[in-house]
């Protein structure tokens, strides 16, 4: 009630087992009933409804589509190895299931927080599960280190486990660590570097590649030419964190270009609105996207707002 109070600028009360609104605008205080309503339904249900749901709540209501919110607990994504049912918490991220569903390549663009990566597992260890898949296979670039792990110390997988570390999280969490250990040693999950997929075909495969913002063109290409048959391949990037060198063509950038019209593939974008971490994620996300605008309009500008003053150079 206090989030609702404080999203919705209303006064609520519980006097008596009722709930009482109370607000300057009666249209506010309406959709404020609205919304307390439809919660309560959810908690009828026995669902489980936290400030997190209040506050999408509160942004679906505000955009005309409370309604809508009932959606997202009709059907479980997948089964964590501890049993907790994984829902999708926003409409992007059930508009980027079904996209997953019925695609064989999806690409899914958004800042972080949004699921990206954590509903990409989800969907591949459903698959797995359900014998649609033979394997899984997760991959991304190892930017900071520009593919060549040779220097550092360890095996190839201590090399790059702290590259893929974010997919072996995602993948304890469906399975167990134990599980997925196990799976890894019979090769029916395979954790590995972008540049070890070259020259493969990828077939009854469940692929992700990870952070594909991080691709070159010419990486990009020689993934997506992977795909064998019975496969599905999603790809996931987040363009306002790319660590390529400047001036460097992004693959997921070009690949989305290129590829946009292909009726086979598909391609969900999210937004701050999708963001499922601490709320102050997606107010950060917001505020990162507003000045890369407000940057962009003055870069496109002749007048108007100054030039920003070049940055010094480090002692």
């Amino acid at each position: 009630m206090r989030r609702l109070e404080s999203l919705m600028g209303v006064h609520i009360e519980l006097r008596n087992g009722t709930i009482l609104v109370e607000g300057a605008e009666a249209e506010t205080v309406d959709l404020a009933n609205a919304i307390i309503n439809r919660l309560y339904r959810l908690v009828l249900n026995k669902e489980h409804v936290d400030p997190s749901v209040v506050s999408y709540a509160v942004s679906l209501a505000k955009r005309g589509e409370l309604d809508r919110i009932d959606s997202l607990y009709t059907e479980v994504v997948a089964t964590t190895f501890r049993g907790r049912p994984i829902r999708c918490k926003t409409l992007g991220q059930l508009e980027y299931i079904e996209k997953i569903r019925n695609h064989v390549l999806t690409f899914a663009i958004g800042p972080a927080g949004t699921g990206k990566t954590y509903l990409a597992v989800a969907m591949a260890v459903s698959a797995l599960k359900a014998k649609q898949v033979e394997r899984i296979i997760l991959t991304r670039p190892a930017v900071e280190a520009g593919e060549k792990l040779g220097f550092l110390p360890g095996d190839l997988s201590q090399k790059v486990d702290p590259y893929l570390r974010p997919l072996y999280d995602a993948m304890y969490d469906m399975l167990g660590g134990d599980t997925t250990q196990r799976l890894q040693e019979r090769g029916v999950i395979e954790v590995a570097p972008l540049a070890y997929m070259r020259g493969r075909t990828l077939s009854d495969a469940f692929i992700i590649l990870d952070e594909a913002q991080n691709t070159t063109r010419e990486q990009m290409k020689m993934f997506l030419t992977r795909l064998g048959f019975r496969s599905k391949i999603i790809v996931t990037g987040d363009p306002s964190q790319k660590d390529l060198a400047i001036g460097k063509m992004s693959g997921l950038d070009e690949a989305v270009r290129i590829l946009g019209d292909v009726p086979e593939i598909a391609i969900q974008r999210l937004t701050s609105h999708d963001v499922v971490r601490h709320e102050l994620v997606q107010k950060i996300v917001e505020a990162y996207d507003a000045y890369a605008a407000h940057r962009e309009e003055n870069n496109g500008r002749k007048s108007g707002f100054a030039a920003e003053p070049a940055e010094k150079a480090e002692p």
